[in-house]
């Protein structure tokens, strides 16, 4: 175990510099989570990581990457209804999956606690929106808090975990991306002695746990009377506070990372307002609110993304008929992304351009263009799209899901043109096939997607019988979010057959290929789409970042490279304009050369060259 593992386990008190996702990771152990589950996806899989970290006998605590973020939850919640207390965590698309359960947690008694840490990501840093889930706090009845420091992060986790298990409620820890990765100095508490006692104390006289009709009303009067409390808990919140900064009668009220936002405008303008700080955010504390209106003549509020403290508010001092100016946000561009300082500031300067005098525009002297996102050198998604763009006639509509193939969508592949969701391709892709006589339809699902959520999309297709053509690009891991286990690597538990799972459903046209045998998936693909009905093409080749990191443990390892022979060269760019290869470098006189940086000899593009001026070296041998 190393010293990074120990200190996240260590029973003192001590202080040190941690990311706020490490911090939360520590913050469990010092509240005895129990059970913690995930399905990993940005900013917070480092807490996955972390867990793993420490050997499982040196922690009394399960963890599980479960198969999705509904099962996930389901199974934080089995172990809190069990009396356990539990912790899941996701991004914050992962909530759309979750949903369909952790809608109904509000309303019962999770008599061992649950905290469902989120993590949001205003900006859109890798996620396909930047959806705005305190929307979800507010129809779920779950309480929330918002963290703007690593150092809050932790100490909301643990406020977050002691109030679930007092009011028996889930609670929302809302992390953002610059919450999750910002690093910060942080004075730890003791890991107390917690008792081993994994005794069940399920008890259906705690619930009722099921939500059916006649127990609809009674479970909603129960989520409504929690809240209540809550609201009347949350005005003692130490997290909810007042910061006075100034005498004037001017105020801002914020949550998350837009406060340090705001306090670096008071530093750089010499001038400064009073912050009300909402960090327990739902149920905010309505008559410190109301105080806070009470005693300034004009407010702004300042959040990220949507409009929903500012409706929630300007509706409470409607009602309470106060003569507060209440600003906002003038304009919808500052409702998308962060809201970092240079923003704040223009918000600030709208309403108050005396404090914050308006700047003038900042011209970049280089205007930096718009770098596309790159599929790993030597990436067996790379292969596949140059072999099946070979097969496809005319007109074929493409359908991708997420994952890293979702990048096919990009020159010069040009493949997978819709995407909402994972595991949407199928589903999608069957509406387009219904009456379409003129049109092949051809859908991409990534190995680890497959497990999370084409399940029942593939089931549909062969049920439906719709004449479409499934590639599922398996590489053996979850490669996007940091390479994590799912069903089919085997790393936890037995591993499932994707091929096998499909046979059993009763897929009539099942092929499977290494991606790197080119011609041969090229005349896969060809066939399936002849196929009458619907078809499977698993396109099979391990993570080869992935595959690379591994080979590189070894003492023995010699990096590899190819060699282009510039006599042989005949600049068609084949290697470059269609098989997209980043190690190719393209320059301003025409020639190609490699970046042997980048490249790591794996020789799937060897076969790519009409000239076959592409062969392989070894550096020893050059």
């Amino acid at each position: 175990m190393n010293q990074f593992a120990k200190n996240l386990i260590r029973k003192d008190a001590w202080s040190g510099m941690m990311m706020g996702n490490y911090a939360v990771t520590r913050a469990m152990f010092e509240a005895g989570v129990k059970v913690a589950t995930t399905y990993p996806g940005s900013p917070v899989p480092e807490i996955a990581n972390a867990i793993l970290s420490i050997p499982e006998k040196d922690r009394d605590m399960y963890f599980q990457y479960s198969t999705n973020e509904k099962i996930a939850t389901e199974v934080a919640f089995g172990a809190s209804i069990n009396g356990h207390l539990s912790t899941v965590f996701f991004k914050s698309v992962g909530l759309n999956v979750a949903a369909d359960s952790a809608v109904q947690l509000g309303h019962l008694n999770l008599i061992g606690g649950l905290v469902i840490i989120l993590g949001d990501d205003p900006g859109a840093h890798s996620s396909q929106n930047e959806q705005d889930n305190r929307h979800f706090a507010r129809k779920s009845y779950i309480p929330m808090f918002e963290p703007a420091t690593p150092t809050e992060a932790y100490q909301m986790y643990k406020e977050a975990a002691m109030i679930s298990q007092q009011f028996q409620a889930p609670v929302f820890l809302r992390l953002t991306t610059h919450v999750c990765h910002a690093k910060e100095k942080i004075q730890f508490d003791t890991i107390p002695d917690y008792p081993v006692d994994w005794s069940s104390k399920f008890d259906r006289e705690n619930g009722p746990y099921l939500p059916i009709t006649k127990d609809v009303f009674p479970l909603k009067k129960n989520a409504l009377s929690k809240l209540a409390q809550l609201e009347a808990y949350s005005e003692g919140s130490p997290f909810n506070k007042i910061i006075l900064t100034s005498d004037q009668k001017l105020g801002i009220i914020t949550s998350s990372m837009p406060l340090l936002s705001i306090q670096e405008n008071f530093l750089e303008a010499n001038s400064s307002v009073d912050i009300l700080q909402l960090g327990f955010s739902y149920p905010w504390p309505k008559n410190m609110v109301l105080e806070f209106l009470q005693s300034h003549d004009e407010v702004i509020i300042i959040e990220e993304l949507d409009r929903i403290l500012e409706q929630e508010i300007k509706s409470l001092a409607f009602d309470a008929k106060l003569e507060c100016i209440i600003f906002s946000r003038r304009t919808s561009e500052d409702m998308m992304g962060e809201l970092l300082p240079h923003r704040t500031w223009n918000i600030l300067s709208d309403v108050w351009p005396e404090l914050f005098p308006p700047k003038d525009p900042v011209e970049n002297e280089i205007e930096v263009g718009p770098r596309v996102a790159q599929m790993c050198p030597g990436c067996g998604h790379r292969s596949a799209f140059h072999a099946i763009k070979k097969a496809l006639p005319e007109g074929t509509i493409t359908v991708g899901d997420i994952g890293c193939h979702s990048l096919g969508f990009f020159k010069p592949y040009f493949m997978g043109e819709a995407l909402l969701s994972m595991g949407h391709s199928n589903g999608t892709g069957a509406g387009l096939t219904i009456n379409n006589k003129d049109r092949k339809v051809l859908n991409f699902i990534g190995d680890s997607t497959f497990f999370h959520a084409g399940i029942p999309g593939i089931i549909n297709a062969v049920m439906n019988n719709h004449d479409m053509t499934l590639v599922v690009m398996e590489n053996g891991t979850t490669a996007m979010t940091g390479h994590q286990p799912h069903a089919g690597t085997g790393e936890i538990g037995d591993k499932i057959s994707i091929q096998k799972l499909l046979e059993t459903i009763g897929v009539k046209f099942l092929r499977r290929v290494d991606t790197y045998k080119q011609n041969e998936l090229t005349q896969h693909i060809k066939d399936a789409l002849d196929f009458e009905g619907f078809s499977i093409v698993i396109a099979s080749h391990p993570c080869m970042l992935k595959f690379t990191r591994k080979q590189r443990k070894n003492p023995n390892f010699i990096q590899k490279h190819v060699n282009l022979d510039q006599n042989i060269c005949d600049q068609s760019y084949e290697c470059v304009e269609k098989f997209g290869c980043p190690t190719f470098q393209k320059h301003d006189g025409g020639s190609i050369t490699i970046n042997e940086d980048l490249c790591i000899g794996d020789r799937s593009c060897i076969q790519t060259c009409p000239v076959t001026a592409i062969s392989h070296v070894k550096k020893e041998d050059k």
